[in-house]
């Protein structure tokens, strides 16, 4: 606007120029005759429509005549139009070369505002109240109703409203004392189906394949969850809960066993694979990697299958909620020494026939 502004006042100054040399009779009829073409084009168009720069241009050439004078004039707009035209004019000069001065209270420093909402996020059951007593604890002076501004801001619910856990939670929270175990259907090459019974540890994603029959009944779950308990009892684990789904399989007598060692049993909710997702994602890993890749012949074959996998799977196949460790097996040392980089050796180990590789650096 400003470049255009410019360039309209040259103009007009130079239009100017020409009008020095005109008598005031020449003058008088170059004037009528625009008035009189402009009285013709009012009657052919409708209301013009004028740019901010239209507008600046009329307002300062006709703010010097004065208001009695604009009414005879012959213009697209009224009188007071031009003057509301000009008083904004002076109003935006002004405003130009004033300073303006910020009102009410200075904005939170953005670190203050990043700690409440950490705060919030990491302390689900902590109100507005809570986090400023934590924080002038930790020496930060901000008033309690910013805390709550802050909270409002980014759709953060009073305490009262986020102290129900959710699912996710709970696992994230309990996942070192968490056992989760499923039942899942393996074809033969002859069409017969046998049942493998899985346990896997949340924290550590610690495999354990316990048995797998054709016909899988609570006696057989029970005797597999007294086995489950001395392998427990071995590797002193510290599971307190065992999330299971609401197969018949698993009978009173079960979840009494468990109960009995310190375990307790939580079920699903009706049709959720979801909240056994850690066992349902591992026995689609263990379908993709091995069951899909190799024909069953019988209970015998599968289980032997099924042990290979689980040391594989535990000893040697990385994880990324590990850091890229094995369940049984902590990540060595990265290698720095550029003549050991320069000169990898890398030997492969077959497993299952070769449906399964391990790779390790040669001897």
């Amino acid at each position: 606007m400003l470049l255009r502004l410019a360039y309209l006042a040259a103009a007009n100054a130079l239009a100017l120029l020409r009008l020095l040399p005109m008598s005031d009779r020449e003058k008088d009829i170059e004037i009528l005759a625009l008035r009189h073409q402009l009285l013709i084009l009012q009657r052919r168009v409708g209301n013009p429509a004028f740019t901010d720069t239209d507008r600046a241009i009329l307002a300062g050439l006709l703010h010097h005549l004065p208001k009695d004078r604009l009414r005879h004039l012959l213009l697209l707009v009224r009188p007071e139009t031009v003057l509301r035209w000009h008083r904004g004019l002076l109003r935006r000069r002004h405003a130009a070369t004033c300073v303006p001065r910020r009102r009410g209270r200075p904005r939170t420093i953005r670190s203050i505002r990043a700690l409440v909402l950490r705060l919030a996020r990491e302390n689900a059951s902590w109100g507005y109240r809570r986090i400023h007593g934590e924080l002038a604890a930790l020496g930060v002076k901000v008033a309690a109703s910013t805390v709550w501004e802050i909270l409002r801001q980014h759709g953060i619910p009073p305490a009262p409203e986020q102290q129900s856990t959710t699912w996710a939670n709970f696992l994230r929270s309990q996942a070192k004392a968490l056992l989760a175990c499923d039942l899942f259907e393996v074809r033969t090459l002859t069409g017969a189906r046998l049942y493998v019974f899985a346990v896997i540890e949340q924290a550590t994603r610690r495999i354990r394949i316990l048995g797998a029959t054709p016909h899988p009944t609570a006696e057989w779950i029970v005797q597999l969850g007294r086995n489950l308990l001395m392998d427990l009892e071995d590797a002193s684990s510290r599971a307190r809960f065992l999330i299971r789904d609401r197969d018949s399989k698993f009978t009173a007598a079960f979840d009494a066993l468990m109960a009995d060692a310190g375990l307790k049993v939580v079920t699903t909710g009706i049709r959720i694979p979801r909240m056994n997702s850690l066992i349902e994602r591992w026995i689609q890993t263990c379908r993709t990697e091995l069951l899909d890749r190799t024909l069953i012949w019988n209970q015998s074959h599968l289980l032997h299958t099924l042990r290979e996998y689980e040391s594989f799977y535990n000893e040697h196949r990385p994880h990324r909620a590990l850091e890229q460790a094995a369940p049984c097996r902590p990540l060595p040392a990265p290698i720095t020494q550029q003549a050991q980089i320069d000169h990898l050796k890398i030997d492969r180990r077959d497993l299952l026939g070769g449906t399964l590789h391990a790779y390790q650096h040669a001897a």
